[in-house]
């Protein structure tokens, strides 16, 4: 049996959901299934190729929801979960209860534990740290700014390593890994330590780049990273740059597109109105209420910043 899981890739919640799903199907339906995981990025032109689908069973897990007829699985907790209306009717004709969404949740982990629970009356009492991890990083739960950037937990460690490594073979190794062992013992491999040291180094200059770029005015904190070559950051770093901020909204390029993400200070004194989620949907986007992203082709920077111009000058009336 073999059982192909797509998940949302170089994000923590992504691989913890993946992690925690093929546990959980594993415990409860196929005992020594074979799981392939396929890491899944947002783009400007979003589709599911049908090759995508090669196992018995096939699942997304933290990503949007596809009609193709041999998806088996899916679990997801955004409000952009659909690529096109059709999608969201296939979805509502699902009879099958294992195709499940509520934005309601968190983390997708959270969500797939709370179903697997429930609905199928299956727990996993080992993977409790992960769910929780999961939750704290994905629902913006810490403490303050500094515990989110300053990487203190294991989870923190990891959520480095997954967010930035170059590829997805070393996500999926820690989606291998969370299945079973603890966070600790994960970061403290050598495999992974090898990642993590120059990715650390690589973290505490893109914190020094957002200080140096970044302008903070009426609540929003904007920068440009475009021509600074840092791929990826942490999204808590320009509240602890700039506390007072309830916004942000940056531009950023990576290997395969180009990138304005938009978020909300989760520590902000200000009650925030704005639908970030809903922001983004407008320029072909997504996410969630308080954090979003718009995703444009490689190499086109000017739309990008024309956008983020755009939604700058809309968060701060």
């Amino acid at each position: 049996m073999k059982i192909r899981v797509l998940y949302h890739d170089h994000c923590f919640d992504g691989a913890a959901a993946a992690a925690f799903f093929s546990r959980f199907v594993e415990g409860a339906y196929h005992p020594g299934a074979e799981f392939q995981f396929t890491g899944m990025a947002h783009t400007a032109s979003q589709y599911f190729d049908d090759s995508l689908f090669d196992g018995d069973e096939n699942a997304i897990v933290d990503f949007k929801y596809s009609s193709n007829p041999r998806l088996t699985w899916w679990f997801d907790h955004h409000q952009s979960a659909f690529l096109t209306e059709e999608d969201a009717a296939h979805w509502r004709l699902d009879t099958s209860g294992r195709k499940v969404f509520d934005p309601a949740f968190r983390s997708c982990t959270a969500f797939i534990a709370q179903v697997a629970r429930t609905k199928f009356n299956w727990e996993a009492p080992d993977l409790a740290e992960l769910v929780e991890a999961a939750n704290i990083i994905d629902g913006a739960q810490y403490d303050d700014a500094k515990s989110a950037v300053e990487l203190g937990t294991p989870a923190m460690k990891l959520t480095l390593v997954i967010e930035s490594v170059n590829g997805s073979e070393t996500v999926q190794q820690i989606i291998r890994w969370m299945r079973h062992r603890k966070l600790a013992d994960i970061i403290a491999d050598p495999v992974i330590q090898e990642q993590y040291v120059p990715l650390h180094e690589r973290h505490l200059r893109s914190i020094e780049v957002i200080r140096e770029r970044g302008r903070s005015e009426d609540g929003v904190v904007f920068f440009d990273l475009a021509d600074f070559g840092v791929e990826g950051y942490n999204k808590f770093v320009p509240y602890y740059i700039y506390p007072e901020s309830t916004y942000t909204v940056s531009v950023s390029t990576s290997s395969f597109r180009t990138k304005v993400s938009v978020g909300t200070n989760p520590w902000t004194k200000c009650q925030p109105l704005r639908n970030l989620a809903s922001i983004c949907e407008r320029y072909g986007g997504g996410g969630h209420p308080r954090v979003g992203a718009i995703s444009f082709a490689k190499g086109d920077v000017d739309s990008a910043r024309r956008v983020a111009a755009e939604i700058v000058g809309e968060l701060k009336k």
